[in-house]
């Protein structure tokens, strides 16, 4: 299955976000494998901060349903001080429909 979603990355803030994800956790890069996440790749759109997210799974949950796991709780704190956040430090995420793909 493939999901899209958009994040915001706070102003001035994108060559940290950069190094942060450069330097991901190796326990999180474990969790999302084991949780059937591949081929995830995150993009930002450099004049207003938005970061375009697209991943692939082998079931129907993406990164976005760990949320319980402790492991994605301490990313989330981690990364809220250069994102857009609920109170729950996880990113403000609005899911992307698909509209078209070609193979």
């Amino acid at each position: 299955m493939r999901h899209a979603f958009v994040m915001q990355l706070k102003k001035g803030f994108e060559e940290e976000y950069q190094r942060r994800h450069q330097a991901i956790w190796p326990q999180l890069k474990a969790l999302l494998s084991e949780s059937g996440i591949f081929d995830y790749s995150i993009f930002l759109e450099e004049e207003s901060g938005r970061l375009f997210a697209f991943q692939r799974t082998e079931g129907e949950a993406g990164s976005q349903d760990l949320g319980s796991n402790p492991i994605v709780q301490q990313w989330w704190a981690y990364m809220a001080d250069i994102m857009e956040t609920n109170e729950d430090n996880s990113p403000i995420s609005i899911p992307l429909r698909e509209v078209f793909h070609m193979e």
